[in-house]
């Protein structure tokens, strides 16, 4: 099988670690450079093309998209998919889970635990959104953040008045979210493939830090889920129309609650500490889905 991984390098932790698991696997693999592609847009001949020559016999992909490019990337996606071409990730599950806001709504509507959220346009509704969420402290997100990039604690009521005017008079759209105490500066990712979740991961934030992310200093350990957990991971991912998800939670007393569904998810924080291989069991789903002529399932508009 010809499988093409859309990366923006192949240097990178994932993608190397993709390539690695589908050569081991005998699929001869193309790293794509996503942004370096330009698209034929013709009635029934829909062409990707890469440096001035048409991407062909592609029967699969792997969409790793950077959260700065989604726009792009997802054009790129949608045209593999025009072709027919397996995504592991479709371009409306990408799509939904970028979007903070509606994925939220999304993982409210199908019943999904989860931080009490807000959303407001006006400062003159400050205070009202603040009560929503249960007062302070609270977190205060913005909805292009990234890696815990615009992510901010406040703990009082001021400090929470101070950073949301500050945000909003800069014309940043934000959320707001009840803190959850009880979990301490911890959060797991659960790594959800096809319909089971096939390894997961404990973060802990560093001390006077309560962002978890490994790119802000966190470390991690081994985490065992309860069933609840992994339902949970999987129904978030499965809401967003993801097959290969971070699903990132809470525990908190009420149960597990779902802070953000990652589409992209990075592989080298999960495997080297679960020591799972995860690159293998994405192939694996490919695999599957290639072999019982899955593409035509990922064509959505």
């Amino acid at each position: 099988m010809k499988i093409a991984i859309l990366s923006r390098k192949s240097s990178l932790y994932s993608t190397r670690r993709l390539r690695e698991a589908a050569v081991e696997r005998g699929h001869d693999v193309q790293i794509v450079d996503y942004l370096r592609c330009f698209m034929d847009i013709t009635s029934k001949r829909p062409r990707v093309m890469l440096a001035g020559e048409e991407i062909k016999d592609v029967e699969a992909i792997v969409p790793r998209i950077g959260a700065t490019y989604t726009f792009y990337g997802l054009s790129v996606v949608r045209q593999f998919e025009m072709m027919g071409v397996f995504s592991a990730n479709t371009s409306q599950g990408i799509s939904r889970s970028r979007d903070k806001l509606r994925a939220m709504q999304l993982l409210a509507r199908a019943g999904v635990g989860m931080p009490v959220t807000g959303f407001l346009h006006s400062t003159k509704d400050v205070d009202g959104v603040i009560d929503t969420v249960g007062g302070a402290p609270l977190v205060i997100k913005l909805l292009e953040g990234t890696q815990g990039i615009g992510v901010v604690l406040a703990e009082t009521r001021k400090a929470a008045q101070s950073v949301i005017e500050a945000f909003r008079g800069l014309d940043a759209n934000i959320l707001l979210q009840e803190y959850i105490a009880e979990s301490a500066g911890a959060d797991i990712r659960a790594f959800v493939v096809g319909d089971e979740v096939v390894a997961a991961m404990k973060r802990q934030a560093q001390p006077g830090e309560f962002r978890s992310n490994l790119h802000r200093g966190g470390y991690a350990t081994v985490a065992e889920l309860s069933e609840e957990e992994r339902e949970t991971a999987i129904l978030a991912a499965q809401t967003m129309g993801l097959s290969v998800a971070g699903v990132d939670l809470l525990r908190s007393s009420r149960g597990p609650m779902v802070i953000e569904v990652n589409s992209s998810p990075g592989l080298e924080g999960i495997e080297q500490t679960t020591g799972i291989d995860v690159a293998g069991h994405i192939v694996s789903f490919i695999e599957e889905n290639v072999s019982r002529g899955a593409a035509r399932d990922t064509i959505h508009f």
